[in-house]
């Protein structure tokens, strides 16, 4: 008898089988002596569509909402048919007596499995491969300790869980929304509440308003030292001729050091990374989105075989491992990292419980290089940055705390206290790791979170050097004066920063925050502004026309929190159900009796053609369209013209399509160069450019594009014909 293995991409299933053995190719399966294996396209099955309970659900209407189906039901995805036809026929197979499910240890991999197995009609015995990456050494110790599949079921619970609720909620806000207001307004279990965490942050940034400061500070031959006084224990002043006079005081006084103390200090390591943490320093150094991070990481995993499993939420490894650990570091002994890590080779390696902590695992231990070498030389660019991130983090573990030793010194002027650091390095440390670049990227402040005026104490006082000093020395150079300053509003959210908050208010799991951020992207909600997110003028209406409950990210920490309840089998899946369809059917309500008005921020003076309405200028993936603004229209137009591949002979710009009276022709924006496109033979070469040229200079003349278009087009060909 043979076992059917489930894998969730094409690819991950062809690597299986070739660990296994299995050779004899067929389209949708590989089999092999003791192994038929097989695979999804991603989700093969997903929740049916309102339509699928009632054809009238096809036509969005206010009346018929809430959608609250009494069971919800599963339908195959059109497109990949095929594939599930053929996992289906090979069920029915009678020497196949086992299914071991090979998708993505973890909640959406159990998920993508259980709806197959439960749309073929599974009834036999079917085990779980759990493995955390992707070496062939891996796949075989996996194939070989398989697990009962039954051990995951409340982790299948928990994916069910989360995908109802996301369907109950997403859809029917959406639909009551876009109903309510005739727009498109898209509203989720997640993403609402991230959108308004950062509407928050915006209006902080409007309402600011920004003071001025100073900050007194004396040059002491050879360092600098900041005033602060009992009452101002930041040192700033926000009365200028407070400030004047405390400048007077100390002018041309004797500078006396009153205090000295010196304080040996360390910095252990970084934890090791998870998919978030990740996230956020590929984002501060690379500027990685998310969800590019997220589709790198999976090519390391999947194709490379580099790393261990990405969707990991933990920063810790099992103890189990620690027999690999220099294994590890041995297959990663390359260049540019065998100087790192041949001196930690010779000796046993240091490990404590803040690389091992079994406790603090749940499903996945953190993110590490495996035990297979690399190729460093086949990764892309982006592959290599992220590789390394992950290779310096995982050697750092076994490298010392970074030790120094801090001064701070107090020194009086006229009986006023100014205050100095210094730092000596006594031992580098884990830092050696990171070389010049001597900080990890995860070590810079999130700029969510730093202070509003980006006043910290490395700010202020740096890791100056210091002179020698003791109590009593009298500084006879002290050079005083006033440093002039204003207050700065909170930080608009980086990718990295968003992240952060997120994941402090348990908004999504580190496997779905990118997806939300690339879907508020997509639903126009936010917006990219270099290298920060903000809302836009639609995001910013969402919020206001959304309910209070479905903004808050306390209400949404708490069901993620359910989730995670149910899938360790302590939560009740009928309970959290319950009562996303209740609050799914007070939201509805609330969304019904609104009285607030929407005003669409993209309006524009253009009309419909076919309604009437104005047309509303919305991002398209080919640039920008105008739409009309009745939904139940189906007219839109680009709002720029189409661009060909025709260039402007005088300053080699695409130019644009226009249609005339005289038909299609090609206008350069710049040059007000017109061309003629017609469907006959064109000549091609220098006799081509040779002859636009010439009709350049010939017939173009400085006309302004504009309504007469037409006419200096005709006017042109007109006079070419005349002569």
């Amino acid at each position: 008898m043979k076992s059917l293995v489930l894998a969730e991409k094409p690819s991950v299933a062809k690597e299986i089988a070739r660990v296994l053995g299995c050779h004899q190719k067929s389209k949708h399966f590989i089999e092999g002596p003791k192994y038929v294996v097989t695979w999804a396209l991603g989700h093969l099955v997903t929740l049916a569509e309102p339509e699928d309970y009632d054809t009238k659900y096809k036509t969005w209407e206010l009346e018929d909402l809430p959608l609250l189906p009494e069971r919800m039901k599963l339908k195959i995805i059109k497109e990949t048919t095929p594939q599930f036809r053929a996992i289906s026929q090979l069920a029915q197979r009678s020497d196949l007596d086992k299914l071991i499910i090979a998708t993505d240890a973890g909640r959406e991999g159990e998920l993508v499995a259980r709806w197959i197995m439960e749309l073929i009609r599974w009834r036999k015995p079917f085990q779980r491969l759990w493995i955390s990456s992707q070496t062939d050494k891996a796949i075989l110790d996996g194939f070989a300790k398989l697990k009962p599949g039954r051990d995951y079921d409340a982790l299948y619970q928990a994916a069910v869980c989360r995908a109802e609720a996301d369907w109950l909620i997403g859809l029917n806000i959406t639909r009551a929304l876009t109903c309510k207001y005739n727009a498109q307004l898209a509203a989720g279990r997640v993403q609402t509440p991230t959108l308004a965490m950062m509407m928050e942050r915006e209006k902080e940034i409007r309402s600011f308003q920004s003071q001025d400061y100073w900050l007194l500070k004396a040059q002491l031959g050879g360092f600098q030292a900041m005033w602060r006084g009992k009452q101002q224990t930041d040192g700033r002043l926000f009365d200028k001729a407070a400030a004047d006079t405390l400048l007077a005081k100390i002018q041309g006084a004797q500078a006396k050091v009153t205090q000295l103390r010196v304080t040996e200090k360390s910095e252990p390591h970084p934890l090791v990374y998870d998919l978030t943490e990740l996230q956020r320093d590929a984002n501060r150094k690379y500027g990685f989105s998310a969800k590019q991070t997220s589709n790198v990481l999976q090519k390391l995993y999947e194709q490379h075989k580099l790393v261990t499993y990405p969707r990991t939420d933990s920063r810790y490894l099992t103890s189990d491992m620690i027999p690999t650990l220099k294994g590890r570091l041995d297959s990663i002994s390359v260049q540019p990292y065998a100087a790192l890590v041949k001196p930690l080779l010779r000796k046993p390696l240091s490990v404590t419980k803040r690389i091992v902590d079994d406790s603090k695992v749940s499903d996945h231990h953190a993110i590490i290089p495996t035990e297979q070498a690399p190729l460093l030389h086949t990764l892309s660019a982006d592959e290599r940055k992220l590789y390394d991130l992950i290779a310096r983090r995982f050697i750092a573990l076994f490298y010392p705390a970074f030790r120094y030793d801090e001064t701070s010194v107090t020194v009086e002027l006229a009986g006023e206290s100014f205050y100095a650091k210094g730092r000596v390095t006594k031992d580098t440390g884990w830092k050696a790791v990171y070389g010049q670049d001597s900080s990890p990227a995860s070590s810079l402040s999130d700029s969510a979170d730093s202070d509003a005026d980006g006043q910290s104490e490395d700010e202020l006082h740096g890791t100056q050097a210091l002179p020698v000093l003791k109590v009593g020395d009298v500084l006879r150079e002290a050079r005083c004066s006033l440093d002039k300053r204003a207050t700065k509003p909170p930080s608009r959210y980086t990718e990295a920063a968003l992240l952060s908050v997120m994941e402090k208010n348990s908004l999504g799991t580190p496997a779905t925050r990118a997806d939300i951020i690339e879907k508020l992207l997509s639903t126009d909600t936010i917006e990219r502004k270099m290298n920060t997110l903000q809302p836009t003028g639609k995001g910013a209406q969402l919020i206001e026309l959304v309910v209070p409950a479905l903004r808050s990210p306390e209400l949404t920490a708490k069901w993620e929190q359910e989730l995670e309840r149910i899938s360790k089998g302590k939560g009740s899946m009928k309970d959290f159900i319950q009562a996303i369809r209740g609050q799914t059917t007070d939201m509805v309500r609330l969304v019904k009796q609104s009285s607030i008005e929407y005003k669409p921020h993209n309006l524009t003076h253009s009309k419909c053609p076919e309604c009437g309405k104005n047309l509303q200028e919305i991002k398209g993936k080919r640039g920008k369209m105008l739409v009309c603004i009745d939904r139940e229209c189906s007219y839109k137009r680009a709002s720029e013209p189409q661009l060909s591949n025709k260039r402007c002979a005088q300053c080699h710009k695409k130019m644009e399509i226009h249609t005339g009276k005289a038909g299609k022709y090609a206008q350069c924006r710049h040059c007000n160069v017109i061309e003629m496109l017609t469907d006959g033979p064109r000549e091609g070469g220098k006799a081509a450019k040779r002859n636009s040229a010439q009709m350049i200079k010939q017939f173009s003349d400085n006309t302004t594009i504009g309504s007469s278009l037409e006419e200096a087009l005709k006017a042109a060909l007109q006079k070419q014909k005349e002569e």
